[in-house]
C-alpha cells in the first residue's frame, strides 16, 4: 500500500508541476490545486495510518502513544484544505478580472505568436 500511496503522491505532484508550467491561467490554477492535494496526502501519510485506533487518549493512565493515532497531521490537512479552497477561489476571481482587462487568459497576458 505504501508504493501505491507514493505513486499517487508522485503522480499528483508531477501533474501539478506540469500544469503550473502551462501558458493558460486556468491550467495554472488546476496545477496549484493538484500540487496542494499531493502535499496534503504527503502530510497525512506522515501521521501513520492506524486502523481501529482511537484518535485521542482514552484514559489518563494510558502511557503508550504508539497505540493511538496522531491527530496533528489530520488537523494540519484539514486546515490546509480550507486554506487551499479559499486560495483557489481568490485565484479564480483574479483570473476572471485579468481576463476582462487583458482580453486573454494567458499567464503573460498576450497570445503566443504562431
Amino acid at each position: 500500500m505504501e508504493a501505491v500511496l507514493a505513486a499517487g503522491i508522485g503522480g499528483l505532484a508531477a501533474a501539478g508541476v506540469w500544469l503550473i508550467l502551462r501558458p493558460r491561467s486556468f491550467q495554472v490554477a488546476i496545477g496549484l490545486t493538484l500540487l496542494g492535494y499531493a502535499v496534503n496526502l504527503f502530510v497525512f501519510s506522515m501521521g501513520r495510518l492506524r486502523v481501529g485506533a482511537p484518535p485521542v487518549l482514552a484514559s489518563p493512565e494510558a502511557n503508550d502513544p504508539a497505540l493511538y493515532a496522531d491527530p496533528l497531521p489530520q488537523a494540519l490537512v484539514l486546515t490546509a484544505l480550507v486554506i487551499s479552497f479559499a486560495l483557489t477561489a481568490l485565484f479564480l476571481v483574479v483570473l476572471l478580472a485579468a481576463r476582462g482587462i487583458a482580453g486573454s487568459d494567458h499567464v503573460d497576458g498576450r497570445e503566443p505568436d504562431r
